[in-house]
This record gives structure tokens, sequence and C-alpha cells, in this order.
């Protein structure tokens, strides 16, 4: 019998709806629970073949249980190993050399000394720092976002030199960015699943959060089409399996906003029902098929083989790019 577990918090909705879905599909030899662990010993096998991770962002210690997860050839959704060193500032920079619109974004210093640190460690740090080339690049109104955060934790919309250095006071040792503001008439945020699946809803973001998905536009089967291929665009540079990817439409033009929320919202009463369904039957089918592929276990325990052996879509092309099947030829 395959074992899927799901590892999460303070949701109520979207995993017991997910494990019951699950459970009641005809797979014949895959089925679903909630992870339970306790002290994980080292090199120890799990249970599960499959974890779908929605917590680890906040909890250091399902971080490295789902590591070791990995050494024993469980599948983690999402890569534990690449969230672990991913960063949404690289993701803008990716974005742009993969050719996917994104915002003009600069990476900035922290405004106070990271704990245990002084002048002399930033001794490579040019001061004062470049502000006007900054501002000039950016331009006015701009967001200051922490390069790797969520949540809209810590984020400030600002609108000239004052307002910014106001705002960036109070950051303390939070690494952040300032990006252009897309001033939009559309914007979608899009549910990605397992490289393949896109889910595209109309979205307000300055509406209250509970009417957020009650967009006053409509998605046009030209839009779905190129929001469907920017999606599928960033998750194969990034190797995301769970994602949401949103996107601010300006002068016609999809800006991709933010694309590093593996652990994205999917709670009923935010999303709301039509949505829901979706994710809820989408996440079944991906995960059961991920169980039916049997575990991945490392035939050398190095880094880098560990951390791509968790990427089945890696190791599906170089198969295919070492047998050159058809599918690799057409690549």
């Amino acid at each position: 019998m395959k074992v899927i577990g799901l590892l999460f918090g303070m949701e109520q909705t979207f995993p017991p709806a997910l494990v019951e879905r699950i459970n009641s599909m005809d797979t014949g030899n895959v089925r679903a629970e909630f992870v339970r662990v306790g002290g994980i010993k080292m090199a120890e096998l799990m249970k599960y073949d499959v974890i779908l991770d929605r917590i680890s962002q906040d909890i250091p210690f399902y971080r490295s249980m789902l590591k070791t997860a990995a050494l024993g050839g469980t599948r983690v959704v999402n890569n534990p190993f690449w969230w672990s060193a991913d960063d949404k500032f690289f993701n803008y920079s990716l974005a742009a050399k993969i050719g996917v619109p994104v915002p003009k974004t600069v990476l900035l210093p922290t405004k106070e000394h990271p704990p245990g640190t002084s002048a002399e460690s930033m001794r490579n740090l040019i001061y004062p720092l470049n502000w006007e080339e900054i501002f000039e690049y950016v331009g006015f109104p701009a967001f200051l976002k922490p390069h790797d955060g969520g949540g809209w934790k810590n984020v400030y919309k600002v609108h000239d030199e004052r307002e910014f250095f106001e705002a960036y006071n109070e950051t303390g040792t939070i690494t952040m960015t300032l990006q252009e503001s897309i001033e939009f008439t559309e914007y979608y945020r899009c549910y990605v699943v397992g490289k393949k699946y896109v889910h595209i809803m109309p979205y307000e973001p300055r509406n209250p959060h509970h009417l957020r998905y009650v967009a006053g536009f409509s998605l046009t089967e030209q839009r779905k089409k190129q929001v469907e291929e920017l999606c599928l665009k960033l998750v194969d540079a990034l190797g995301y399996d769970f994602d949401t990817i949103e996107f601010a439409v300006r002068d016609d033009v999809p800006y991709a906003i933010d694309y590093l929320n593996p652990a994205p919202d999917a709670e009923i009463t935010s999303v709301h029902q039509e949505n829901f369904d979706w994710i809820v039957q989408t996440s079944a089918l991906f995960l059961i098929e991920q169980a039916q592929l049997g575990r991945m276990v490392p035939k050398e325990y190095s880094w880098s083989n560990i951390m791509y052996m968790q990427d089945s879509d890696v190791l599906r092309k170089a198969a295919q790019k070492k047998s050159g099947s058809p599918a690799a030829r057409k690549r």
C-alpha cells in the first residue's frame, strides 16, 4: 500500500478535504493520511511514499525532517532542498533571463546590521548607497517588500523618496527589495500543479480579503492561453510542483508579480467553492500519480543528486535525453 502524507498547520478545510478525496478514489493501492512524527532518528526510513508539505516554511524542524525523508526516497512536494535555497529576488532575475515579463526590481542591503555583525562585516558595501540610481531605475510608486517573504508581511507601497525612507527605516534586519508598481487593469492568481495543471482565477488584490476572487473583469481565451504559457515556463524553470503565480496586466502585458508560493492558500473560505473544488481534485490526482511512481531512492548520496532526485520532471528529461527518445528529439 502506497501512503500519501499531508503535513500542514492551521489550515482547516483543504487538508481534510484532500485526504477524503484521495481515499474515496478507486486507486486500489494508495491511501492518504495526516503526517504524524515525533523525534526523527538520523537516516530513518519514513513510511510515506509522498508528502505534501504545507507548513515547513514556518517550522525548521519539519524542513529538516523532509530532507531526511527524501534520503529514503519519499517524494516531497515541493522539493525541500530547492525551496530552502530559493528566494523571490532570484525568481525575478530568473524570469527576466527566460523572457517572462517582471517589474523592475532592486535588491537592497538590510537597514541594520544582521545579528553578530558590525560595520566591518559590511566593508564590501558602498556607502552611501547609490539611491539616486536605484530610484531612477525603479521609479515611483513602488513596493518595498522582503526578498523571501509572503502573506503581505512587511510590504509597503511608497510614492516618493520620503515615504521610501520612512518605510525602509522600519525594516531592521529584513533583506528587502524595491519593485516597480504595476498599475494594472487585470490581475490573475493561478494554481499550477505538477508542472502541467493550470487553473487561472481573476483576482482583485485591492478588494477586502473575502472579496478578492470577485473581480470586475473576465478571462478571455487569448489571455488564458498567454497566462498558461507563462505559468508553465516559470514552474519548468523553478521546479515547483505546487505553486501559485500572480500576474498584473498593464498595457496588455502580464507581469509576473509573485510566484514563490509553494504553500498557497487553499482554504474554501478564501478561494471560494469552485476554486476549492479544482485544487482538491487536481491535487488528489497529482499526488496519486506520484505515489504510484514509487519511491525515488538516490543511487549516489551527494547533495546535487538528492536535490534533483526530488524533481521528477528533471529525471524524466534526463532519461529522455539519454535514451534519444522521440520526446527528447522533439525538444
